[in-house]
Parts: structure tokens; sequence; C-alpha cells
């Protein structure tokens, strides 16, 4: 699949891997903060997601990550820091396994490196299901007050309203693909004691999708890794506390990563 993208800056490249149902509009702050400081930022749409259009029934995340390693050889980028958020960091364990030798660090925020049990596996055909039957506008208000923070909620109506028109802006067809490509992903727990490059692991205080569990789990069992949590952040902490998440990623790209 050819991929939509944005490409900003020069430097060091950092590929952003958005989350679902989102589009790379997410990454617009960590665009403008990191292209402003020597960092070149490609952010594509993945799969079915964002401006992409496909008619897969499926799109797993080794499609999406041969996806962003086809990409990368279009725009003759050899190796970046791959940065992930939710199902970008399906996408990212999945291009670090297929592709060691191209990426020079890992950001992952708010993952998760289980694989999906019978539960995950039966809600997310439901929900592809019923997407296809109803479309995105169901959606919008579980994903909006299970995602973010109550501050944000509270305080922060910009950002509701971004992920609310990302949320409807996202095609039910690929919407529908990319829940069935999450409910058979590998489980990378195994994979995570062979990553040999700095990853940085972040997570939001108030993530209503994934537990606290989760993310040590990942910095636990990769050899090179921190943990960071953002205060009054969700599961979109990039967006909900745009400055922190900046300052944190900043520092482990310009400390951790050698040029």
């Amino acid at each position: 699949m050819h991929l939509t993208y944005t490409d900003v800056g020069s430097g060091r490249p950092v590929v952003l891997l958005h989350g679902f149902p989102f589009n790379r509009s997410m990454w617009r702050e960590q665009i403008d903060f990191l292209s402003a400081r020597g960092y070149r930022c490609v952010a594509p749409d993945l799969g079915g997601l964002g401006e992409n259009k496909s008619d897969a029934d499926i799109s797993t995340m080794e499609d999406m990550a041969r996806d962003v390693a086809a990409l990368m050889d279009e725009l003759k980028i050899d190796h970046a820091i791959i940065c992930g958020l939710s199902m970008g960091c399906y996408v990212a364990f999945e291009f670090i396994h297929l592709f060691p030798k191209r990426v020079r660090a890992l950001i992952l925020c708010g993952p998760r490196a289980q694989g999906p049990d019978e539960t995950e596996k039966i809600n997310r055909e439901a929900q592809a299901l019923r997407v296809l039957a109803e479309g995105m506008e169901f959606a919008v208000e579980s994903i909006s007050t299970k995602l973010l923070a109550r501050r944000t909620v509270d305080e922060k109506s910009d950002v509701v309203r971004r992920v609310g028109e990302m949320v409807l802006s996202t095609g039910p067809r690929g919407a529908a693909a990319a829940q069935r490509g999450m409910a058979a992903r590998r489980d990378y727990s195994d994979d995570l004691a062979k990553i040999d490059v700095p990853a940085l692991i972040v997570a939001g205080h108030e993530d209503g999708v994934r537990t606290p569990e989760d993310a040590e789990f990942i910095d636990e069992r990769i050899p090179n890794s921190q943990l960071i949590v953002i205060d009054d952040a969700g599961h979109l902490m990039n967006m909900e506390q745009p400055e922190r998440f900046n300052e944190v990623m900043f520092t482990f790209v310009e400390g951790f990563v050698a040029p």
C-alpha cells in the first residue's frame, strides 16, 4: 500500500506511528517541536486509516510494518527512531522484529506487549461488525471518555474536539480491518529481551485502556529502557500534555541516542 504521510524537517529521522482509530495528525505538536530542533519527522497514515483507502478485510500489524519500511525506502531513510502510540506500538514491535538494523531507538507510548486473549478477539470482531453496520459515530463518546484524562475532558475542549474529528474521519472499512489486524497480532513478550536499542516507554497516569503493569512489563524486559509516567494524561498523552511529552521525548533522543 502506498501510504499518505507527512515529512517535515531535516536531520535525524523520527518515524511517528499513530494509534487507532486515528491518523497522522495526532502528532502535530511533536512534528512542529522536533522539526524545529534538527529532526526529520515522518508520520504516515497506517493501513486503511487516515487518508489511506483500502479494500482489505484485515490490516495486519506485519502488513503495516512492511508498509512503513517501504515508505522509508521511498524516502531514502536507512534507519530511524521509531515512535508508536497504542496500535502504533504493535507496528513498532513488528518493525523491529522484521527490520532490526533500521531502528536507532524505540519510543513506545501506551504500549502493551502481550497478545490478545479470546475475550479481546471477540470484542474486536464485534466492534468491527458494528462499525461496518453503523459507521464511527457510536465510538466518539466512549473513545473520548476511556482514552482521555478527566482534566483533558474538563479543560481542553480543543483536544476533545480533535479526537472526535479524527474518529469521525476514519473510514468504517479501514477501522474494521485494523480491529481485525489487532485481534490477529502476535504476542511480543518474547521479543522484548532481544531489543538491543535504547527504548523509552511513556505511560499516561490516567490511561483508561492500559494499566501500569503493561508499561512495567515492557520496561523490565527491554535491556536498555526507561519508563516515564505523565500526570494528567490518559492514553493520548502526546495530545493531552504535549509540552511535557515533547520534553520527555527530546531529552531521550538527545541524551540516549547516538548521532
